[in-house]
C-alpha cells in the first residue's frame, strides 16, 4: 500500500503507530509510582477508574494527580505540567483562584448543606443577572441537570413534546439529546449504555448552520424548544454561520418553541458568555462547570415571560414530584463559591488577560500548521483554541465527526504529555486562563511544532 492510500489528515498512519507506541513506552517507564499505586488501589473500581470516562485519555493508564495551581498540574511520580485542560473547563480561571479557596475555607466552618438559602445565595442571584442578564435563576449540581429541568419546563409552558438538537452535540447526559442523523433521519446514538425508550418520540436531530431544516422541523409543531450552544465545542469546533443566531431566534418566535443556550463551554467568550458577547436573546440560559470556580455548580435561568408561564402551568398541576431538583443543589458551598467567582475571579480583566493569550495560541498553532504543510487548521473561541486535522472550516456535525481522527489526536496528545503539555482528552481542546502564562503558551507551541515535525517529515 502506498501513502497515498494510508493517510489519515496527510500523515502516514503507520507513522502514527510508530510515535504513539514510542510515546506510551516513554509514559510507561516515567511513572513507575503512579503504575504501583493503580495495580495497588485501582480494583475498587469499575474498569480501575472512579468515573469511566477517565479511561479515555491517551495515557496507557491515567496519572495520578497530586497537586494543580494556577495553571501547572503534578503527578505523584513528580512530573509538573502546563495544563490547558483545566478539567474540561471546570477549571477555566486557574485551580484553586484564591476568592474561591478563601470562600470554602470560611463557608465550611458554617456548615456545607442545609436546604436552606444564605446571604450569600442572594447576592450570588444579584451578581447573576449583573453578569448574563434578566433571568429567573435556578441552581444545579451540573449542567446535565440544568438541560434535563430546562426542558421540563420548556414543554410544560408550550405544551409540546419535543425538543430540537443538533447533529454532532452535547448537552451532558440528557437523554432526548443523545440524537443523531442516519441519512436525513433522527435516531439514537450509537453506543449507548442500556437505551430502551425510543429518543425519536421526544427529540428531533438536525444539522448545525441549517435555518432550513430547523424551520421544517418546526412547522411541525411538535418542537417545546431548540437546545443548542451558540458554538458546537464537544465535537470538532463548529462556528455558527452569520445569520445562524439571528434566523434561529426569529423561527422559533415565529413558531411558539423557547430557545435555550446553553453557554456551559462557550462562556470561555468573554463576560456573559457568547450570549453576552454577541447579544443573543434566549428564552432560557444555562451555564456549568466553571461557574463556581470549580466547585460542581450550574445554573439555569428564565426570561420573566417565560418564568410567568411556568408559575402558570404550576398553580394548576397536581399535587406531587416535579421532576426536578436533587437534594445537594443550592447548598451553600455552591453559593459561597459561585458569589466569589462572579465578582473576583470571573472579571472583564481575567477574560481581556484570556483572550491575549488565547490569540497568541491560536497564532503559534496556525503557523506551526503552516510551516509545515499541514491540511489542518485552527479555531479559537474566547479563551478556548482548538487545532482540527482538516483544511477548511467546519459546518456541522456531519463535517465535524469526519474531521475527528482518534488515532492520530491520541498520539500527539501523548507525545504533548511527554513534552509537559495536557490539553483535553476529547478532541484537541486547549484553554487559557487567568493564571496561564506567556512561557506556558510557547513551550505547548514549540512542543506541537516538535510532533509536526516527526509527523510531517
Amino acid at each position: 500500500m502506498n501513502d497515498s492510500e494510508d493517510l489519515i489528515a496527510g500523515v502516514p498512519a503507520a507513522r502514527i503507530a510508530a510515535l504513539r507506541a514510542r510515546e506510551a513506552d516513554r509514559y510507561r517507564r516515567g511513572r513507575p509510582r503512579t503504575a504501583a499505586a493503580l495495580a495497588k488501589g485501582a480494583g475498587s473500581f469499575l474498569n480501575g477508574v472512579p468515573m469511566h470516562w477517565m479511561r479515555d485519555w491517551s495515557m496507557p493508564f491515567p496519572m495520578l494527580v497530586a497537586e494543580a495551581k494556577g495553571a501547572r498540574i503534578a503527578d505523584i511520580d513528580g512530573f509538573e505540567l502546563d495544563d490547558f485542560c483545566l478539567g474540561d473547563t471546570g477549571s477555566m480561571f486557574g485551580h484553586s483562584p484564591q476568592p474561591v479557596a478563601r470562600a470554602i475555607r470560611q463557608q465550611a466552618r458554617h456548615g456545607l448543606t442545609y436546604m436552606l438559602p444564605t446571604e450569600a445565595a442572594l447576592e450570588a442571584g444579584r451578581l447573576l443577572t449583573a453578569r448574563f442578564g434578566d433571568f429567573r435563576w435556578q441552581i444545579a449540581t451540573t449542567a446535565t441537570d440544568a438541560n434535563r429541568f430546562a426542558l421540563r419546563v420548556a414543554r410544560a409552558v408550550t405544551g409540546r413534546p419535543k425538543v430540537l438538537v443538533f447533529n454532532g452535540c452535547y448537552h451532558g447526559t440528557v437523554d432526548d439529546t443523545m440524537v443523531a442523523l442516519d441519512h436525513g433521519r433522527t435516531v439514537a446514538r450509537p453506543g449507548l449504555v442500556g437505551q430502551v425508550a425510543d429518543l425519536t418520540e421526544t427529540a428531533v436531530a438536525v444539522e448545525f448552520n441549517d435555518l432550513e431544516a430547523v424551520e421544517a422541523a418546526l412547522k411541525t409543531g411538535e418542537i417545546a424548544a431548540v437546545l443548542t450552544e451558540p458554538v458546537m465545542t464537544n465535537s470538532c469546533m463548529v462556528l455558527p454561520r452569520a445569520d445562524f443566531h439571528a434566523g434561529l431566534r426569529n423561527l422559533t418566535r415565529a413558531h411558539g418553541a423557547l430557545l435555550i443556550i446553553d453557554e456551559t463551554h462557550t462562556i470561555s467568550s468573554g463576560p456573559g458568555g457568547y450570549t453576552g458577547v454577541n447579544g443573543l436573546d434566549p428564552d432560557i440560559f444555562v451555564a456549568g462547570k466553571c461557574v463556581a470556580g470549580g466547585i460542581p455548580t450550574a445554573v439555569w435561568g428564565l426570561r420573566p415571560a417565560v418564568a410567568e408561564a411556568f408559575a402558570a402551568y404550576d398553580a394548576t398541576r397536581p399535587p406531587g414530584h416535579s421532576g426536578m431538583g436533587t437534594t445537594l443543589s443550592a447548598n451553600p458551598m455552591q453559593f459561597a463559591c459561585l458569589r466569589a467567582t462572579l465578582a473576583e475571579v470571573m472579571t472583564e480583566k481575567a477574560y481581556a488577560q484570556m483572550e491575549k493569550g488565547a490569540t497568541r495560541l491560536s497564532r503559534g498553532l496556525s503557523r506551526v500548521i503552516r510551516d509545515h504543510g499541514a491540511p489542518w487548521h485552527v479555531v479559537r473561541v474566547g479563551a478556548r483554541v482548538e487545532f482540527i486535522c482538516s483544511p477548511a472550516p467546519l459546518r456541522n456535525g456531519t463535517e465535524a465527526a469526519a474531521a475527528h481522527q482518534p488515532d492520530l489526536e491520541a498520539a500527539i496528545h501523548l507525545a504533548l504529555v511527554n513534552r509537559g503539555c495536557l490539553i483535553a482528552p476529547f478532541h484537541n481542546m486547549m484553554l487559557i486562563s487567568p493564571a496561564t502564562r506567556a512561557l506556558q503558551i510557547d513551550r505547548l507551541i514549540l512542543a506541537f511544532d516538535e510532533i509536526l515535525t516527526e509527523l510531517f517529515a
